[in-house]
């Protein structure tokens, strides 16, 4: 049977004299919900105290089930510094425990407990002039999505490269948004790999993406981009190993993975 989880009324530990706000359990009032395509939603918070975040951290969710049962799962931010809010985008899992929740269930005016933001080695700073890669797979995009958002709104001329590997154009998050950002800034390219579907259209038909794909989309290892690469973990750790095989400084390239058994499909 499943876990039926309930918004909390409060949160316990919700301050904590002495330790930092980002490491401990606060509420969150949800304040909008929109979805992106047919499982996955964004979710927009508004926490009390929040002083910012970077691009690239995530936080942790606490639910609570009516019999005391808690389930934590850790979800990037998609938005860039909001004042006091931040998004949250989740792909529902078929046999998930918590995202189903959060995607089917979760309302505007309910509360969740947090922790976060938090993070300090897969993110962009915006006084980081370098050109800089993002390699996404699937939802692997919501934190690059916080990064493109940052960037955009920081005034940094640095040129942003995204590649954006999905399974058909109907499971893209963000879509509508990717192509106006890409029309309004010259600075950001945006290549997309559909592995099952392709767009009507499209030039080339559904693949798998390869090592040769890969590099003939990205910034060449001459050019020393700092690289963000965020998916499931085989399709990390093998866009990790083209890299580094292509040449790339392993010290450029960060990694950011989820679990699941897909590779690069």
């Amino acid at each position: 049977m499943a876990t039926t989880f309930m918004a909390i009324l409060g949160a316990r530990n919700a301050t904590r004299e002495g330790h930092s706000l980002s490491t401990v359990w606060r509420v969150a009032d949800v304040v909008g919900g929109d979805f992106e395509n047919a499982t996955a939603r964004t979710v927009r918070l508004r926490v009390d105290g929040l002083s910012g975040h970077l691009a690239g951290q995530h936080i942790d969710i606490r639910l609570t089930a009516e019999d005391g049962y808690t389930a934590v799962r850790s979800y990037s931010v998609a938005s860039a510094d909001m004042n006091g809010h931040l998004d949250i985008t989740v792909d529902e899992l078929p046999d998930g425990e918590v995202s189903p929740y959060l995607v089917r269930d979760l309302a505007v005016g309910d509360k969740l407990e947090i922790r976060g933001p938090v993070g300090g080695w897969f993110v962009w700073r915006p006084g980081n002039m370098n050109p800089v890669q993002l390699i996404g797979g699937g939802s692997g995009v919501v934190p690059l999505m916080s990064t493109i958002r940052a960037h955009q709104s920081s005034g940094n001329d640095s040129p942003f490269r995204l590649l954006y590997s999905l399974k058909s154009p109907e499971a893209a998050l963000y879509r509508d948004e990717l192509h106006r950002l890409e029309r309004e800034s010259a600075k950001l390219m945006i290549e997309y790999v559909y592995t099952r579907s392709t767009p009507e259209g499209w030039p080339t038909g559904p693949a798998r993406l390869t090592s040769e794909t890969l590099l003939g989309k990205i910034f060449p290892p001459g050019e020393n981009p700092d690289v963000f690469v965020c998916g499931q973990t085989v399709f990390v750790e093998t866009v990790a190993d083209w890299l580094v095989g292509a040449g790339y400084s392993s010290e450029s390239i960060r990694t950011e993975r989820f679990g699941g058994t897909g590779g690069t499909r």
